[in-house]
């Protein structure tokens, strides 16, 4: 081979060498971790790929879902965790048992949850404010909103002279709503009719 076309191959490869690194590099993880089991729960992994998608992240194209699924095992959760920490998960995205136990696991991979909970009361975050550590998320209920809830309603019905609510007694969120002051101000009063669940 001529001095000329080594140089060549040698330039040419030198400057391919960054796009080969880059198609050779793995693509990022996003991990999913619930305490539930994955039948019933197609949805919220459709949104969260739409939502990864409006991002510019579209799996298997150029992102990774890795789903773990503990079947309402708890105790498998640091293990589930564990494994996709192994498979180099960029966050990981868990409902409120399953943030829970992997924060036990991990303090420096981000950890996103979504609840219906209070995350400061269920110990996830030190504040709204401030999350603190790797663990930041999204709360859809929150305590203390029963008051404004139904304030709405007695707007909407202003006759109403009892509001009845069925809940689960023995669900936590359930239990803070029924505590005094949870449901508003100025005399206004709600008759809570709780009925364990059947």
């Amino acid at each position: 081979m001529k001095r000329r076309e080594f140089l060549t191959l040698v330039g040419g490869a030198a400057a391919l060498a960054p796009f080969t690194a880059r198609a050779q590099q793995a693509m990022p993880v996003v991990g999913l971790l619930r305490s539930t089991r994955a039948e019933g729960f197609s949805n919220l992994v459709e949104a969260l790929q739409a939502g990864l998608g409006e991002t510019g992240y579209v799996v298997g194209r150029n992102v990774v879902l890795e789903q773990r699924w503990a079947g309402e095992q708890l105790d498998r959760l640091p293990a589930l965790t564990t494994e996709l920490i192994q498979k180099q998960a960029a966050v990981i995205v868990a409902n409120t048992q399953a943030a829970r136990a992997a924060m036990t696991v991990t303090t420096t991979v981000p950890i996103v949850f979504v609840t219906g909970t209070d995350p400061v009361r269920d110990g996830l975050v030190t504040s709204f404010n401030r999350p603190g550590g790797n663990v930041t998320g999204v709360s859809f209920l929150v305590s203390g909103t029963s008051g404004k809830r139904l304030e709405l309603l007695r707007q909407l019905v202003p006759t109403a002279e009892v509001i009845a609510v069925l809940v689960d007694a023995n669900n936590v969120e359930a239990r803070a709503e029924q505590r005094p002051g949870s449901c508003g101000e100025g005399g206004r009063t709600a008759a809570y009719r709780v009925r364990d669940q059947v």
